[in-house]
């Protein structure tokens, strides 16, 4: 397992040599962009040398993007999200975030120096709210313009109840840059202390040597926030272990957005480290926040780096060097729905329209609570409304029973939740679960595995409801989010064939649910309740498949949207399916 920059050439040195060993190669630095990487005189033999390993490894998909995107224009080679072929082998490439030991930090924090230190740090910094930085004295890690924001912050604050402390560990001494980095600090460092100064002490404690690790662990734990804003990082480490010392969730971390962790710590106050006047006002942002929000922002970062520790990072390095990547899927799309169809439809008798509602009628939001019906949606409702003493509507949702009674229970159409398994009739007080006995033993086991997932993957998360259990990835870097959802469903697909699961991969999701609840069952359940003779259904992605497959030869289906399909139509998007249903309706 070869490691860093510094030995780029050496995974083909050791395949010309030892063509039987497997050999990982993992990153530590931000990959740049092809524009930066071109320019280097040896670009070529760097390549084609780490071309030589069986896995090459990076902090983040972007930094894997770059490299794709390098590989392709500097030598024409073509890749998967995962995969480059080479003429001996295919190099995997993957996403491995590194992470801290924290066991090391919680047992240190046990430890008697370290309750010592917290004890006279307390007593020392008594009056003052302390703000923590700790780097290698290092260009990349931005403090002159850090020290810009202090200097900004305390002049428009006027504060004198807040410290700041700056750990900055020697580094590269003999360098000349580094040496003029150092002068400068300290010069910009003298400034603002001689500003800002009061006769019981000065804002800006800059120490420039390295300090013992229970002694760290006390400041991080002391430290009412971390400010960790480099102008470019591959991972950030401190991040981290800032997080790990806040066992009581009370700190606040302004993190730079331009450091690997933010990505995975997206709960920080995230910041622009080239933007002084924010950095300034995440300051007063973190030092006035109160104890709930500080609260919700640190647990499940917290929660993270705990489940995602350094050993975890190692093995799943070790355990991918040893796999053989899932190959991806594609998909069809047939041909347009048009308005004559929707004409003939509203003419029909015993006629009802199943509409999906989040893909179908609205456009999908990163975040799902933002997508609350619009003026558009509003107005179709109101058409739809006018042909209920004709075609029964009914609204289809993977939502819960709450949110589909909050969002659509004044309009009077047929409800039904959670893909199929709560249904609602306009005129009735409470939902119905349409089925009592399916077999949900296996949500404990699958939730497992969709939280294996989320933490592999930033910016993801797991939703469990009634029946079924959803993997959302909407946050995360699309191209890596696409690319582990189609791993995920192959390996679920081999997981549970023999148990009563279907699996849906749909628009940034994937849904494992009961096989006896689906959209499908209980269409096919009100269609022939209601002797429905002619039905129109329209949805977005897999979970309405199995309603397209149930659909009779009068029955009309629609795909929103790009995909293969079971639907006898489809159509472009929301908006359209939107702006014909209601104008067939408005023009009969």
């Amino acid at each position: 397992w070869i490691h860093d920059y510094h030995l780029m050439l050496l995974p083909a040195m050791l395949r010309s040599r030892r063509p039987d060993l497997q050999i990982g190669f993992f990153l530590h630095t931000p990959f740049p962009s092809y524009e930066i990487f071109r320019c280097h005189p040896n670009r070529v033999e760097l390549l084609e040398g780490l071309l030589g390993a069986d896995l090459i490894g990076f902090h983040t998909s972007g930094y894997l993007r770059h490299f794709r995107s390098t590989m392709l224009r500097l030598l024409g080679i073509e890749s998967e999200i995962n995969t480059i072929p080479t003429e001996s082998h295919n190099v995997t490439i993957g996403v491995f975030p590194i992470s801290i030991p924290i066991d090391k930090f919680e047992q240190q924090m046990q430890s008697a120096s370290f309750k010592r230190y917290l004890q006279e740090y307390r007593a020392i910094y008594a009056d003052k709210r302390i703000v923590l930085s700790v780097e290698r004295l290092d260009y990349s890690k931005g403090v002159p313009r850090r020290l810009d924001a202090i200097e900004r912050f305390l002049k428009e604050s006027g504060r004198q109840d807040v410290v700041f402390i700056f750990i900055s560990v020697p580094s590269r001494e003999n360098v000349s840059a580094y040496r003029e980095l150092r002068q400068e600090i300290e010069l910009r460092v003298t400034n603002i202390n001689g500003q800002f100064a009061t006769i019981t002490g000065a804002p800006i404690h800059f120490i420039h040597q390295s300090i013992g690790f229970s002694e760290l662990c006390a400041l991080y734990k002391l430290a009412d926030v971390a400010m960790v804003t480099p102008e470019i990082d591959g991972m950030n480490l401190v991040a981290k272990e800032y997080i790990a010392c806040q066992d009581e969730n009370e700190g606040a971390l302004i993190l730079s957005e331009f450091a690997g962790a933010a990505q995975e710590l997206h709960q920080a106050y995230l910041v622009n480290p080239y933007d002084i006047d924010r950095m300034a006002h995440a300051l007063g942002e973190a030092l006035d926040a109160s104890a709930s929000e500080k609260r919700s922002r640190m647990k499940p970062m917290r929660e993270r780096i705990k489940r995602y520790h350094a050993r975890r990072w190692a093995a799943e390095f070790i355990e991918t060097l040893q796999q053989v990547a899932a190959p991806h899927h594609g998909f069809m799309e047939p041909g347009r729905l048009h308005a004559q169809v929707l004409r003939d439809f509203w003419t029909r008798d015993h006629a009802a329209l199943f509409l999906d509602y989040d893909g179908t009628l609205m456009p999908l939001h990163r975040n799902p609570a933002d997508a609350v019906p619009d003026a558009a949606v509003r107005n179709l409702f109101e058409h739809l409304q006018s042909a209920m003493d004709r075609v029964d509507i009914y609204l289809t949702s993977g939502r819960s029973p709450a949110e589909m009674e909050r969002l659509f229970g004044d309009y009077g159409f047929h409800l039904i939740a959670e893909h199929g398994l709560f249904y609602k009739h306009p005129t009735a007080g409470e939902w119905v679960k349409f089925d009592n006995n399916a077999d949900l033993g296996w949500m404990s086991r699958v939730e497992n595995i969709l939280q294996q997932y989320s933490d592999m993957t930033p910016g993801s998360e797991v939703e469990s409801k009634t029946a079924s259990l959803v993997w959302h990835y909407r946050k995360s870097d699309p191209e890596f989010g696409r690319w582990k959802a189609h791993q995920m469903v192959d390996e679920l697909h081999e997981l549970l064939a023999n148990l009563p699961v279907t699996i849906h991969h749909g628009h940034k999701i994937v849904e494992i649910g009961s096989m006896l609840v689906n959209k499908g069952a209980i269409f096919q359940h009100l269609k022939n309740l209601n002797n429905y003779e002619h039905t129109l259904s329209a949805g977005d992605d897999e979970s309405d498949e199995a309603l397209f497959r149930t659909a009779g030869s009068n029955d009309i289906t629609v795909k929103v949207g790009q995909g293969d399909t079971n639907a006898k139509y489809v159509i472009g998007s929301p908006s359209a399916l939107r702006e014909l249903l209601a104008a067939t309706l408005q023009h009969g």
